[in-house]
């Protein structure tokens, strides 16, 4: 059987993206998946996208890591599904679609997405290091010299050794400027760095923000794969409104045989 796929990145975190509005893929195959991710025997990604119909909005999304497992929410991956689903003809500039952490609405301003997150009411604040869900889990904590830092060894022994067996992605976060700052992601499920990762840099401008770090609203992050903006209103509550932005490109459009 041949499966059309198109390929698909955000800052260098990248997708596989199937249209299964017609129910074509087998779901339930986690070995499938995983072999489509795998750099050597497949495509390669850093995790799959189902785009899927849904009652009531634009369309449901569907998210696997690379390990070939359903997963959480992923934020570059939310908006290269938008763009795909502008790309089919499905929305025009602006949507509202579901996934696994409910309801998101999405824009595409000027080539780039803006895609709103999961609304942050808790903030764990360490000594060392802060922990919160921004639809994924996000481990949050400070290092000098980033560009230098071990972020495989010391992102794979905090996910294992402080999170167990679910885990948590890992963020190492270095301030060049009030509103500023680079970060670099080890992603569970990927079992590795990645170029970006969306939830995770938006779990990193949240937590800059409630230790103080910083005083800006809407932050610059500089991850490997580019630049990314998350922008957010605090209240008593936690944190709404939070939006992430940022490129999001298809690469090319092929089929493979399954």
């Amino acid at each position: 059987m041949e499966l059309t796929f198109y390929k698909y990145q955000g800052t260098g975190n990248d997708f596989v993206i199937i249209d299964n509005r017609q129910n074509v893929f087998f779901k339930n195959d986690t070995k499938l998946v995983a072999r489509l991710c795998d750099r050597k025997y497949g495509i390669g990604a850093d995790g799959l996208i189902l785009l899927e119909n849904h009652n009531a909005l634009d369309f449901n999304m569907v998210y696997y890591n690379a390990d070939g497992n359903e997963s959480s929410m992923c934020g570059n991956g939310g908006r290269c599904i938008v763009h795909f689903a502008a790309f089919l003809g499905l929305i025009n500039g602006k949507t509202k679609f579901e996934a696994i952490d409910g309801l998101h609405t999405a824009e595409i301003l000027n080539g780039e997405v803006s895609l709103q997150m999961a609304n942050v009411t808790e903030i764990s604040n360490n000594q060392n290091f802060s922990f919160l869900n921004t639809g994924s889990p996000h481990h949050v904590q400070m290092v000098t010299d980033i560009d230098n830092f071990g972020v495989f060894s010391e992102g794979k022994k905090i996910r294992n050794s402080i999170y167990g067996n679910e885990g948590s992605n890992v963020n190492f976060v270095e301030q060049e400027r009030n509103d500023v700052f680079k970060v670099r992601t080890y992603e569970r499920g990927v079992e590795d760095e990645t170029l970006s990762c969306g939830t995770g840099v938006t779990a990193v401008a949240l937590a800059m923000f409630a230790t103080g770090k910083t005083t800006a609203k809407e932050v610059t992050l500089k991850t490997p794969g580019g630049l990314l903006k998350v922008s957010f209103n605090p209240t008593e509550n936690g944190y709404n409104n939070v939006m992430l932005t940022g490129p999001a490109t298809q690469v090319f459009k092929g089929t493979i045989t399954i």
